[in-house]
């Protein structure tokens, strides 16, 4: 009887285990994590929802829900002050941030867009084809986009006269729509963005000069996936997971970008999926598949260049300390060698 009953009891503990096993692995997998993107749900948001789609982000435990933004700096203060643990943000603008509160709780972790897409982009029948053909024009910028953060760096290394561009402050819904309609001759933004809603809005490809920053002097990095650092430290694995994930979801994309663009139009029915498709491509072969990423793997950044990155914004921006490239990008949560995209 002693036997039976010691026997009965394993079987019971044995149940017990296993339930408890079940209730672990279902509550790693309802771990809830919301993600604050930078803009609206377009072409270059599809990876993150591919890694839904395609459960990457399931294998790691975590249940994402993806919010739309409203700029390149508008996911900062969210993170920041913990409405979000995660966001993608301009990497330049966060310097800024960090220096004028610098006990924010919140850095770069990953960086998406090795080249940023930071460009201004005019119309060749108004008169602006080169740098210097802003001078006595009429430029259009929306205050919180990240392109027109990095204006001052791209005038300074172009030689512009500012005094000679009238700055006309618009909304991000009006900046393509001003352009097309001549009541501006350039606007700053991503390149990807502005490009095909001009586009879109009947202004031809051949009409459209796209004076990308990064290839008139300006050595900057692009959107990054940014962090809560006191979320991260309480939650090293999950950060690891979710950064893994990611990149799962922007290998699958780059292999297949029309099917990436189908998880888009799940969450964006309104969404042209042929223009998408072909703002995602802009993205990948402009922006994040570049040399040194095909080199050195996705995700990381090179010191060196980050150094001279906040010396260019030095350049334009009075510190009230001295910069530390080390404040601005962790890498520990990558693994080595960053991720391969192909």
């Amino acid at each position: 009887m002693a036997v039976h009953r010691e026997i009965e009891l394993i079987k019971k503990l044995l149940v017990s285990a296993a339930i408890l096993a079940a209730a672990v692995t279902q509550g790693a997998a309802e771990t809830a994590i919301q993600f604050a993107l930078d803009w609206k749900f377009e072409g270059p948001s599809a990876p993150y929802f591919v890694a839904i789609d395609k459960g990457h982000f399931e294998a790691e435990g975590l249940a994402v829900e993806i919010a739309e933004g409203a700029g390149s700096l508008d996911a900062i203060p969210k993170v920041a002050t913990g409405a979000f643990p995660l966001g993608f943000a301009d990497i330049n603008s966060l310097m800024r941030f960090l220096d004028q509160n610098p006990d924010a709780p919140v850095t770069a972790i990953m960086m998406v867009y090795d080249k940023p897409p930071f460009a201004v982009v005019g119309r060749k029948s108004l008169g602006v084809e080169t740098p210097k053909d802003l001078e006595g024009k009429v430029l259009g910028a929306p205050p919180p986009d990240g392109a027109w953060a990095q204006f001052p760096i791209f005038a300074t290394e172009n030689g512009l006269d500012t005094d000679k561009i009238t700055v006309e402050p618009v909304g991000f819904p009006t900046r393509e729509p001003m352009l097309a309609e001549g009541k501006v001759a350039a606007v700053t933004g991503f390149s990807f963005s502005s490009t095909l809603n001009l586009k879109r809005l009947g202004v031809p490809m051949d009409d459209q000069s796209v004076l990308l920053m990064a290839d008139y002097g300006v050595s900057l990095y692009g959107n990054a996936i940014i962090v809560n650092t006191d979320f991260a430290a309480n939650n090293p694995e999950v950060v690891k997971g979710f950064v893994k994930a990611v990149a799962m979801g922007w290998k699958d994309a780059i292999a297949d970008p029309a099917a990436a663009i189908e998880s888009l139009v799940e969450r964006n029915p309104a969404a042209d999926a042929a223009l998408e498709t072909e703002r995602l491509q802009m993205a990948i072969d402009a922006n994040v598949l570049t040399d040194y990423v095909m080199k050195n793997g996705f995700g990381g950044i090179d010191d060196q260049r980050m150094a001279k990155a906040i010396e260019q914004t030095k350049s334009v921006y009075e510190f009230q300390s001295e910069p530390d490239g080390s404040r601005y990008f962790d890498a520990s949560y990558l693994p080595g060698g960053g991720f391969k995209l192909q």
